[in-house]
């Protein structure tokens, strides 16, 4: 005949609850896992702290994309305890009533009936009190299912989608399509391959430009953390998982980043050491300093980057091969053909920083790179004097190496780089100078530039008058 209806909520107080198996591991072991990751360790070796087994650790990271998916505080005195549930099963078996364990246990006796009642497994038809199934009850009950901001507001996801997933436009508006690129396969970073191009905003670009663009919409606004776990943590809804391709490195869990290092090359002079430099380049109150490098691309193909140091500005030099390359083996001292050699380096860069305003264009700080062995010939030709870095010291061009990482989205490690033209590195410096800086208050390092020309002419304007 089976039960009658209702029997199950008759009995507990709810209604039926559907048992996903054998209950899963305690939050509170969670926790310890999670906190051992955010001190530094390996998943395995936080798993091996928390009591689980390596595999376990493993898809706990990888499922929560390296962030914890429960919070870390433990919840307070005000709940019942995995040990409690453990203490009142312990004295249930010694026939204690409710009164006496509440007594024990220093809780209300209406916590103790409720507890007993509502989470004691039910599988016989009977009340039966077992701690593991208390506490996978309560944990289950406990879940306050609070909807993603970005899936309940419309109008918010489209503005962070788009700042994340945008096109690359020109500054007339047209589309640049860039690369062709293969399916997301969920690795953990693309491997030396083309990555789309795409607008690129952090996270936190896009928290704090949402303040700039809407400062009397409350509706409008989400932290980057927000944004992070819609990417990362998965049933957090509205932003797809694919679209951490889109962030600046690509990864798919949060992992740190290691650094590189430079090898020093032996044709700089002693007054050319970045020791020598003017005050004045270190402060960046000051505009027209500049720091440059070159990102390395396969087949000998780079480009060249130049950064301003006060505005963040970006210029992208064309570094296009030479008439005869790959025509003739290349021969030891020969010309270099590759396009950055020495006179092409110069040639490229004088192209470049003559757009510019002699005011706003001081200095240029560069690394050990032989590619501008012919500095000397520069300085005379546009009057920018050029200083070199210490061996070994990228962070003495901290604004150039930064913006380098930034560029490797669009331009990968191992591709081939020569394929692009002048106007598609233009439209690569257009995206990247309007993307809103941190350390500019949330302005684009075009709105900050276009202030320093301003303050030029009106400069310029007072002093003829």
């Amino acid at each position: 005949m089976g039960r009658p209806a209702g029997w199950l909520k008759e009995l507990t107080g709810r209604s039926a609850m559907i048992s996903p198996g054998a209950p899963k591991t305690r939050r509170s072991v969670e926790r310890v896992f999670w906190r051992q990751v955010a001190g530094g360790l390996s998943s395995e070796d936080a798993a091996a702290v928390a009591g689980v087994s390596p595999a376990v650790g493993a898809r706990w990271f990888r499922q929560g994309g390296g962030m914890p998916t429960i919070t870390l505080t433990d919840p307070g005195g005000r709940y019942l305890s995995f040990a409690e549930r453990e203490e009142i099963m312990l004295l249930r078996e010694h026939k204690h009533g409710v009164r006496e364990i509440a007594r024990r246990l220093g809780r209300d006796p209406g916590t103790i009936s409720r507890e007993l009642r509502r989470n004691a497994a039910t599988r016989g038809g009977k009340l039966e009190y077992r701690a593991s199934v208390a506490q996978w009850k309560a944990e289950l009950m406990a879940r306050r299912p609070k909807p993603a901001k970005l899936v309940t507001n419309d109008r918010l996801r489209d503005y962070v989608q788009d700042r994340l997933d945008g096109s690359v436009r020109l500054p007339d508006g047209t589309v640049v399509a860039g690369p062709d690129v293969a399916a997301w396969q969920g690795r953990n970073k693309p491997h030396r391959q083309d990555r789309r191009w795409s607008t690129a905003w952090s996270p936190q670009q896009i928290s704090k430009r949402l303040e700039v663009e809407f400062p009397d919409d409350e509706s409008m606004r989400i932290s980057h953390e927000a944004i992070y776990q819609s990417l990362f943590i998965e049933g957090r809804g509205a932003l797809k998982r694919e679209l951490v391709a889109a962030l600046r490195t690509g990864r798919a869990l949060r992992k740190p980043r290691a650094r590189s290092q430079n090898k020093p090359q032996a044709h700089v002079t002693a007054d050319v050491v970045i020791s020598e430099r003017p005050a004045d380049a270190s402060d960046r109150a000051v505009p027209g300093h500049w720091e440059g490098d070159l990102i390395i691309g396969t087949n000998r193909s780079a480009i060249g980057t130049l950064v301003e140091r006060s505005s963040r500005s970006t210029l992208l030099v064309h570094l296009p091969r030479l008439e005869g390359y790959g025509e003739q083996p290349r021969t030891k001292h020969g010309p270099a053909l590759s396009g950055y050699g020495a006179v092409a380096m110069n040639a490229a860069l004088i192209a470049s920083l003559t757009t510019i305003p002699e005011q706003l264009r001081k200095t240029l700080t560069w690394d050990r790179g032989k590619e501008l062995s012919e500095h000397a010939q520069l300085v005379l030709d546009i009057g920018t004097r050029v200083f070199f870095a210490d061996p070994h010291s990228p962070w003495q061009r901290p604004t150039n190496e930064n913006t380098n990482g930034l560029l490797r989205q669009y331009f990968p490690k191992g591709t081939d780089l020569s394929r692009w033209t002048a106007d598609h590195l233009a439209a690569v410096a257009y995206t990247l100078n309007n993307r809103p800086r941190k350390a500019l208050g949330w302005k684009t390092p075009a709105e900050v530039f276009a202030e320093q020309l301003q303050s030029i002419q009106q400069a310029g304007v007072a002093t003829t008058g």
